[in-house]
């Protein structure tokens, strides 16, 4: 049995919390958080852009700390999941493997590539997992475009579209504060790791959009690789505009096909906008069958694999800390660039 302390009861918390309870051979015993509230079992107020909301909470039965480094202390701790804000997460993670515990730590890694660099040796040091949660390739349209691409039935990658979306989001105050990270880190991230993961690291990139605040707003990206055939493109970030809460998608070009999928949530209903297909070289558009698209699942999917790792049964390279820092050195390039009004090249 896996014994698990959550640190940090915000909307991702609660998604692992729930999570934890559909698996098997893992328990979560205790968790920390500064609100008294929340400690006290109210999560009423914790929501997010999917998935459910907050509720009345029963934690009788768990230890309860207002102080992370009480929960570092528990003996009955085996594992500690990181949800909390993006700038505390290599403080905390640091101070968890230090005290001999495995870490599961909410993406981004860190919000600086020195930090995540630190994070990655102390897991060494300590001998300890070190996992970091890109759920992205767990969800249903982006597992069937890895397993697709790595089939390799279609032929080699040739370059792909790739856009992430969102409104504004209003529910979070804090979200243009550096220590949260904006729509560069806390929302491109995602598709920074699954670039990563598809081709590999860029050697180069160039980034033009709007600011704000010092951050990312809304941009474009154009990114090149070693593989000077392949091509890649992102467009995303932060709209004003409330109606359409959410939007992502990609088009993904294959020597024999192209692989393409496109979902919003709009007015409050998700729908696909371009249902996952494929365009194959006999002109035919072919639907595959994927699995159930509820996003809840592809949490279970997650951290289902960082307990394996956990157990030695298997190490992910979904889940490792080599690509989720290079995720956060993509992200820093492209601010990077979008501030200098230029290319920049990736050594």
């Amino acid at each position: 049995m896996i014994r698990v302390g959550i640190a940090g009861v915000g909307f991702m918390g609660l998604v692992h919390y729930l999570t934890y309870q559909k698996l098997r051979g893992v328990k979560v015993t205790a968790l920390s958080t500064r609100s008294a509230k929340r400690r006290g079992g109210d999560w009423t107020d914790i929501q997010g852009n999917f998935g459910p909301r907050g509720t009345k909470m029963d934690l009788s039965q768990l230890n309860v700390y207002e102080e992370f480094d009480d929960l570092v202390a528990d003996p009955q701790v085996d594992l500690i999941d990181l949800c909390v804000p993006p700038g505390q997460h290599a403080e905390f993670a640091i101070k968890a493997l230090k005290g001999g515990k495995h870490v599961f730590c909410e993406k981004p890694m860190a919000l600086e590539t020195a930090q995540c660099a630190r994070m990655q040796r102390t897991a060494d040091a300590a001998g300890r997992r070190l996992s970091v949660g890109h759920v992205l390739p767990f969800m249903p349209e982006y597992d069937w475009a890895y397993r697709t691409i790595r089939g390799g039935k279609y032929g080699r990658l040739l370059g792909g579209n790739f856009r992430r979306v969102i409104s504004d989001p209003t529910w979070l105050p804090d979200y243009w504060k550096k220590e949260v990270g904006g729509p560069m880190l806390d929302l491109h991230v995602h598709d920074a790791h699954f670039i990563r993961l598809l081709f590999g690291k860029p050697t180069w990139l160039s980034s033009q959009g709007r600011m704000r605040k010092g951050m990312a707003e809304h941009w474009t990206t154009q990114f090149r690789f070693r593989n000077s055939r392949q091509l890649a493109t992102f467009i995303g970030g932060v709209t004003n505009q409330q109606g359409r809460a959410f939007n992502h998608g990609f088009e993904i070009h294959l020597e024999k096909a192209t692989i393409l999928f496109e979902f919003a949530v709009i007015g409050g209903e998700g729908k696909y906008l371009c249902a996952p297909t494929i365009l194959d070289d006999h002109g035919r558009a072919l639907a595959p069958k994927l699995s159930e698209g509820d996003p809840m699942n592809a949490f279970v999917g997650e951290i289902r694999q960082v307990l394996r790792d956990v157990q030695g049964k298997g190490s992910s390279p979904l889940l490792g800390s080599e690509l989720a820092a290079d995720a956060v050195m993509i992200c820093h390039k492209q601010s990077q660039s979008l501030r200098q009004g230029k290319p920049v090249s990736i050594k």
